[in-house]
């Protein structure tokens, strides 16, 4: 499980930094490595989606330990 979790740490690392480039210099590097709407690039932006939904609970875990 802690894999997982570092793996999902990873790419909403990644995810983070993209937007970040996208909001700054208008510079997507996630297209510019795969394409623009290649399929690799939909599983990225897909892959990066379902770790952010997963850090929701990794959050929310990290809540319920802490107040015990």
């Amino acid at each position: 499980m802690k894999t997982l979790n570092t793996i999902s740490l990873i790419l909403v690392i990644i995810g983070g930094i993209n937007w970040g480039l996208v909001g700054l210099f208008e510079f997507n590097i996630v297209s510019v490595l795969f394409g623009t709407f290649s399929a690799m690039t939909r599983v990225i932006y897909c892959l990066i989606g379902i770790a952010s939904l997963f850090s929701i609970s990794l959050l929310l875990r990290d809540r319920s330990t802490s107040t015990r």
